[in-house]
């Protein structure tokens, strides 16, 4: 039966794919595709869905610090936005309720606030999916998005340990005290496993075994026992290559994450109608996530790409609204709502984020007049002066050509990357590199390129260097341009956008290795 599953998603995402969007749209139309089929979700799918969100919420503890929890620009939108939209979202359905529409008029306030409640978290799952494929995930607003998530969670937690009775017992003490005191050991284990598949089966183990499930026994919510075992690891220098071990085990799984939701839903003309009004208020979310995390003076800029990436309900709601529907505060027909509510906002929330940056250039000059004054320390100006050659993304290709060209031509080149540990690791090997996002329009407004006579794109991800590419064009640039691709095709869309001369990493990184044993030999 899950093959028949797969199988369809694959078909609905390729399909919804070349129509240039992102294929978890194609996932979700699969599921209930075969719900309205007659098909329904299996306990292995929901096992596989289950898996992956876990080793998603891993992955997300691997690349997230403490120390960006606390930021103003995080706690607060976070808890202002969870306060704010339960009671604007629990009115909206009161008051439908007055006016006797079918399901609201059986709400009482406090059933009303639950699922309001419900419709104010967003989907962590989706989140990092459009992060991830845009290349945003240590970006400004990605990182401040995901600090908003993870608020979200602790509130999850204190929800369902209040709603359910469930409350930690004697060994969530015991783990909380253990786990820095055994994190040398776990240091070590994750140090002598190498490179190869004891690597992704270490992140299985403690993502699984350590995280969710002994979390789980302690009383606590084991998804947030997988999201504080990855935290552990962020310091650790392997934790990037970590995460990578995961990537498309994760990726897979949370296939069968999105074909549940359709699977699950329980299809009603009346529950289809709810949803659809339920929908109204996403706007409204939307303004409310802009409005706080602009008013901790983030740009404006960031705060809409933040808003974007969080402009859709959760299937955290669902979870809120089955331990409802146990407990007789609403009835299991508002399951099949919140699903069919959830996979909306998702297909609505993903051309959304497609198209942000087009979005804020068209409506820039109006949230400008909005904008705080003052500035945080990570969106800056950048000075350019007397720099000839701009590298964007300094991991190992930006940081091998930095170093080929500072070797000849000392001061004249300086490099651009996105993340701030990054950033502070060259400057303290004396490198000229400047914290920025080459995807900000505003970016290429603030800074003065008019010395620079080449830029070198060397950002991971195509679309990122896309965007950068777009923009440096919009800015008026006129100097030589050359980026990197993984693949034929990205090379030839690179050069038909204007692009001088493209590097394909996987088949020229044999070549420079042939010119280096030639070197060699010539030397002896």
């Amino acid at each position: 039966m899950e093959l028949i599953y797969f199988a369809a998603a694959f078909v609905c995402g390729f399909g919804v794919y070349q129509l240039k969007l992102p294929p978890l749209i194609g996932f979700l139309l699969a599921g209930f595709a075969l719900n309205l089929s007659g098909y329904k979700s299996t306990e292995l799918l929901d096992t596989i869905a289950a898996l992956g969100v876990t080793l998603l919420l891993f992955s997300i503890g691997l690349k997230l610090k403490v120390n960006s929890l606390i930021k103003p620009q995080v706690w607060a939108p976070a808890t202002l936005h969870i306060i704010f939209s339960s009671a604007l979202f629990s009115g909206f359905m009161l008051l439908l309720g007055i006016f006797a529409v079918p399901m609201f008029v059986d709400l009482s306030w406090q059933s009303a606030l639950l699922v309001g409640f419900a419709l104010s978290f967003s989907s962590t799952v989706f989140a990092v999916k459009v992060l991830e494929e845009r290349g945003e995930m240590a970006s400004l607003h990605g990182k401040i998005a995901i600090g908003i998530l993870v608020m979200q969670d602790i509130f999850a937690v204190i929800f369902l340990a209040i709603s359910t009775g469930k409350v930690p017992n004697m060994w969530a003490l015991v783990i909380i005290i253990s786990l820095p005191l055994i994190r040398p050991l776990m240091y070590a284990v994750l140090n002598r496993s190498k490179h190869g598949e004891l690597l992704p089966l270490f992140g299985f183990f403690f993502a699984l075994v350590a995280g969710y499930n002994a979390f789980d026994f302690a009383g606590l919510k084991g998804d947030l026992g997988a999201l504080i075992m990855g935290m552990m690891f962020a310091p650790h220098k392997k934790a990037g290559e970590l995460s990578k071990s995961l990537l498309n085990l994760k990726d897979i799984l949370l296939v069968g994450f999105f074909l549940s939701i359709g699977l699950n839903a329980e299809l009603t003309a009346n529950s289809l109608i709810v949803a659809l009004i339920l929908i109204l208020v996403l706007p409204v979310k939307t303004l409310l996530y802009y409005v706080f995390t602009n008013t901790f003076k983030l740009r404006a800029r960031t705060s809409l790409l933040t808003a974007f990436s969080l402009a859709n309900f959760s299937e955290f709601g669902l979870i809120v609204c089955a331990v409802a529907a146990s407990t007789g505060m609403i009835t299991s027909e508002w399951l099949a709502v919140m699903a069919i509510a959830v996979s909306i906002t998702f297909v609505i929330a993903s051309p959304l984020n497609k198209r942000s940056n087009e979005l804020y250039v068209k409506i820039e000059r109006w949230l400008l007049k909005f904008e705080s004054k003052t500035r945080l320390a990570e969106e800056l100006p950048v000075n350019l002066n007397d720099t000839k050659i701009v590298i964007f993304g300094m991991g190992r290709i930006g940081t091998g050509a930095y170093e080929t060209i500072n070797a000849t031509h000392p001061n004249v080149v300086a490099g651009i990357d996105i993340k701030p540990e990054v950033v502070e690791k060259h400057i303290k090997r004396n490198r000229k590199v400047l914290l920025a996002d080459a995807t900000d329009p505003d970016f290429w407004q603030r800074v003065n390129h008019s010395h620079v006579e080449m830029v070198m794109l060397a950002m991971p991800k195509h679309m990122q260097n896309i965007f950068a590419l777009e923009q440096l064009q919009a800015s008026g640039y006129n100097g030589q341009v050359t980026a990197i691709a993984n693949y034929p095709d990205q090379q030839k869309e690179l050069e038909q956008m204007g692009v001088n001369s493209t590097y394909n990493f996987y088949l020229e990184a044999g070549s420079g290795f042939a010119e280096h044993v030639k070197q060699e030999l010539f030397e002896k």
